[in-house]
């Protein structure tokens, strides 16, 4: 009897990551429609769990939902990707710094081995999966650092700022740059110096986000910027 009163709540999930990630990836893209009754018929489902997924991506701000006209994706937010870069950037720099005291020689060839990854990336120019094995780079140093958790509430807080990244990830040179900072965080974890560690998070993703606030513009994929 758990396990079938638990399967609404179970598919909820589900659907969720799936439109969670479709959303933050840009395989859904800002301003698109929603619609409850295709997606029930995607996945299979009654409307119970639909509507819970996306209460939750309503929630988190990456859907609008409008009385009498519709469901879409909401549009990206500057103000609120600026927001999670500064969260961001003030837990990354902590977990870095204490990751120095923890790592292993076993930890640096699990990221250099996210560097090849990368790499092979670029010279496929399959520049969308890049996104994954930055994340996964980013979330094995805070697993280094044994704060574990704390990527997984930086991810709460990044999906704005993540759709500018999958947005800005076509500039050329950009990724291949990328790169050679996620080289310059190993090289001083490698190094056991914790401030140089710290310096090499600061200058990636101060320069990350100096890139995609670029991309910022009040147009197509983006929401005007409160007065």
């Amino acid at each position: 009897m758990r396990a079938t009163s638990d399967r609404p709540a179970q598919k909820a999930d589900q659907i969720y990551e799936k439109l969670r990630h479709a959303i933050v990836r840009l395989a859904m893209v800002p301003g698109a429609a929603i619609s409850e009754k295709e997606l029930c018929a995607q996945y299979g489902v009654s409307r119970t769990p639909v509507r819970e997924a996306l209460k939750r991506l309503v929630d988190e701000d990456l859907v609008d939902m409008f009385p009498h006209s519709g469901t879409y994706v909401s549009k990206i937010s500057y103000e609120v990707a600026e927001e999670g870069f500064v969260i961001r950037r003030a837990l990354e720099i902590e977990t870095v710094r204490r990751a120095v005291a923890f790592v292993t020689d076993s930890d640096i060839a699990r990221l250099d081995g996210l560097l090849n990854e990368m790499r092979a990336i670029l010279k496929r120019e399959a520049l969308k999966d890049y996104i994954e094995v930055d994340d996964a780079f980013h979330g094995a140093i805070a697993a280094i650092s044994r704060y574990p958790r704390m990527w997984k509430f930086i991810n709460l807080v990044k999906s704005h700022l993540d759709r500018m990244r999958q947005l800005s990830a076509p500039v050329p040179g950009h990724l291949a740059e990328v790169t050679e900072q996620h080289a310059a965080i190993v090289r001083a974890l490698e190094r056991r110096n914790a401030d140089q560690a710290e310096l090499a998070m600061k200058i990636h993703l101060d320069a990350s986000f100096a890139v995609m606030s670029a991309m910022y513009e009040d147009g197509l994929y983006f929401r005007r910027k409160s007065p």
